[in-house]
This record gives C-alpha cells, structure tokens and sequence, in this order.
C-alpha cells in the first residue's frame, strides 16, 4: 500500500493498476479494504470510506475518509465539483494542437452495454424503440453534456510508434469520458482495449466518417494502420492512463491541499 498522506480524518494512496477500488461481485483484492485494514478509520466497514472511485485498470490518486464528518465535506466537493483532478495519458500518434478542449456528449451504448458512445440525433432516436423493461432506465438517459481538456507534455516514441504524453482534465467527470473522448478525437490511450483500436466497445466512439468529419475534425488522427500497430505492441498492458493530480479543500480544515504523483509509464 503506497500511502501518499495520512492525518486523522483523510488518507491519500497511489492505486497500481490492475486492482479495483471496492469491492467487485468476484473475491478480488480491492484498495479499500486494504485502506480500512492499514489505517485507523472511524468507521464501520471500508465501504464507509469511499469518496470517489478509479477504474481498475487506471493508476493513481484515490482519496478515502476516516470519520463521517470527513465523508459528508469529501462528498460534498466532489459533488459540486469542486475537486480538481488531472489525468496522465499516452495517446496514439502525435497530436498536431499543444492544448485544445474536446466537447461532445456522452450517452450510455444501447448496442454494447455497459459502455457508453458520442451521442448524436440519429443515435438518440433510436432509443425511441427501445423497452426500458428489457434495457433498462440508465441506458434511456438523455445524453450528457462532456468537455475534456488536453495539453501536451511531450510528444514520444513507443516501440518505434509516434505516441503523445499528455495531460488530461475531465471538466464533467463523466462515466469512461476520456476514453470516448480520446478515441473520437482520434488518438486512442494506448493500451485501451475497450475504446482503442478493434476494442470492445464501438471504435471512434461511435461516429460514422462523416460524423467525425463534422463533430470531431481534426486532420492528424491516428491512421488505422498506426493505431492497429500500437494496439498489437501494447496488447499485454493495461491502458497507459494515470490520475496524477488531486487538488481540493480539506474536509475538516477547509485548507486547499494538493497532491501529485508520477505516472508509472
């Protein structure tokens, strides 16, 4: 357990990739509980102390609470968004801009559920003959409004392959948002095999050629040949996406504390 801060009412830990961060439906370890048996929480269960999440696969910084009152002013943060977090990423191809935003809504994917799509008319339309009964209300949601913003730390090399280190900021903090947004743009998180290259989920995020000439232009995408090359040099590791950066107000001391932490690609 790598602790990057402690006091008594929060606890601060870089989470390695590959383990969840509670609890899954399979007996799997998760940072959680490993949090909760390692410190001297006041409270119940490891449950308790979760402010926010990381997905498996994505390294980082994971702040959790020791005390109910450090619980209520995290949850508070984070809900009116208040907390500020960046991502590291390496990207395919070498992107052409130094910094930009991508905006494009997300919805969840009617087609490959649980993974979520660029939203577009045609795609919302197609909800209209679908059964919430048999679907489900979450995948009926109206899309949402997501903005993501990137700047480029260095433009690099991987096995021989352009690839870009970038920083990311998820403005709305959408379920998968960099990843959908990433892929749309053009320039996949290498290692992604959910919304990279011939992942799980739609590729480009969804978007027909045309789609992606109007709502996401951009002229240095990642050509399919590349993009195929760099998903087969990475295939055995997890996506190259870090959280990096933690910045917000103490729970209980109203300071603003700021936290950080080198990526392991």
């Amino acid at each position: 357990l790598q602790i990057v801060f402690q006091d008594k009412d929060m606890v601060v830990v870089d989470k390695p990739s590959g383990v969840l961060t509670v609890a899954g439906k399979e007996p799997n370890p998760n940072i959680a509980q490993t949090v909760f048996d390692s410190t001297k929480a006041d409270l119940p269960t490891a449950d308790h102390m979760v402010v926010h999440r990381l997905g498996m696969d994505t390294s980082g910084l994971l702040v959790f609470a020791k005390s109910k009152a450090a619980v209520r002013g995290m949850n508070g943060e984070f809900r009116e968004r208040k907390v500020k977090r960046q991502y590291e990423a390496l990207v395919m191809g070498h992107i052409a801009k130094d910094e930009g935003l991508i905006s494009l809504p997300i919805m969840r994917d009617y087609e490959f559920p649980p993974y979520v799509r660029i939203s577009t008319d045609d795609h919302q339309r197609a909800l209209l003959d679908l059964d919430p009964e048999e679907v489900g209300k979450k995948i009926l949601e109206g899309p949402k409004a997501s903005i993501t913003k990137y700047q480029v730390v260095s433009r690099e090399e991987f096995l021989g392959h352009p690839v870009t280190r970038v920083t990311l900021t998820s403005i709305s903090g959408r379920y998968h948002q960099l990843n959908v947004h990433m892929a749309a743009f053009g320039h996949p998180i290498v290692g992604d095999s959910v919304y990279g290259y011939n992942g799980e989920a739609v590729s480009n995020g969804g978007l027909t050629d045309e789609e992606l000439k109007e709502l996401a232009p951009n002229p240095n995408r990642a050509e399919e040949r590349l993009q195929a090359a760099i998903a087969a040099a990475a295939k055995d590791m997890p996506p190259c996406v870090h959280a990096k950066y933690l910045g917000f107000r103490h729970p209980i001391s109203k300071k603003f504390v700021e936290f950080s932490t080198e990526s392991p690609f």
